[in-house]
């Protein structure tokens, strides 16, 4: 179906005219394919074309969706005019598939890497190859790739779920690192308040000691004095005549002796 005949949104017409785009260059590509006899060559360039078939899959699924997202403001004839070049573009492609599943097996790929449309999804070996394009009808291709679509679409929402529940673990992962992170935090805090009190602590026992010390001393210079003058006292006491130490202030000196005289009556 022609490009002019076709009645489609801007939006329509410019990934349509993508994955014409990419039809040619699958095309272009296969022929060049046909002239390598470098193995080595060809396996590289069956990715290069598996990569463009990856994306011409994407642009398809994106032009299913606008056809549906625009099918309410459309006439029926122009969605099913929409629909069977959709129909045609999947047969086109899953053709391109084929051809490159024969060039596997040319290669002696004992594992054939289907083209991937869905992730997780089991892939044929070489016996059990599909068919050659020229042998399937049309339905079969469309079938084989309405089928594959829906398989991506399964695999995308398997993706989805697991990305989602990553997310979440995630999130409660952060907010546990985020309250041990806080805690942390006040044990910290806690543990400078516990050594600036034992730091005052110190300090206090080490002017108390002083202290003590400094008293200590003093009521011994004050014991000393005391026995000092007890012992000047006891001196004094013991041997008032003692020229060598001086009185003591306050104190008297002690009363000479009197010696009384007896007079005997005369007889």
């Amino acid at each position: 179906m022609a490009t002019t005949e076709l009645q489609m949104s801007p939006q329509l017409e410019q990934i349509h005219g993508e994955i014409r785009d990419l039809f040619r260059a699958l095309s272009n590509g296969f022929q060049r394919l046909d002239k390598m006899k470098d193995s080595n060559r060809q396996s590289k360039q069956l990715e290069e074309l598996t990569g463009k078939m990856r994306e011409c899959k994407r642009l398809i699924k994106e032009f299913d969706r606008e056809i549906k997202d625009e099918e309410s403001k459309n006439p029926p004839e122009v969605n099913k005019q929409l629909n069977d070049e959709k129909q045609s573009m999947i047969k086109e492609l899953n053709s391109y598939v084929a051809m490159r599943k024969t060039y596997m097996n040319t290669l002696g790929n004992k594992k054939i890497e289907l083209f991937d449309m869905g992730a997780g999804v089991s892939e044929p070996t070489a016996d059990e190859n599909v068919k050659m394009a020229s042998s399937m009808s049309n339905q079969e291709l469309v079938d084989h790739g309405m089928k594959t679509m829906d398989e991506t679409d399964q695999a995308i929402e398997r993706s989805k779920k697991v990305v989602e529940q990553t997310i979440e673990v995630g999130t409660q992962t952060a907010g546990t690192l985020k309250g041990q992170t806080d805690q942390m935090g006040r044990i910290v805090n806690e543990l400078d308040t516990i050594q600036f009190s034992i730091k005052k602590a110190s300090q206090l026992v080490k002017e108390i000691g002083r202290q003590v010390a400094t008293d200590k001393c003093i009521m011994l210079f004050l014991f000393l004095i005391v026995c000092g003058v007890i012992a000047i006292i006891v001196v004094k006491i013991v041997n008032p005549n003692n020229k060598d130490i001086r009185d003591i202030p306050g104190l008297a000196p002690p009363a000479p002796s009197r010696r009384l005289l007896y007079l005997r009556s005369p007889q």
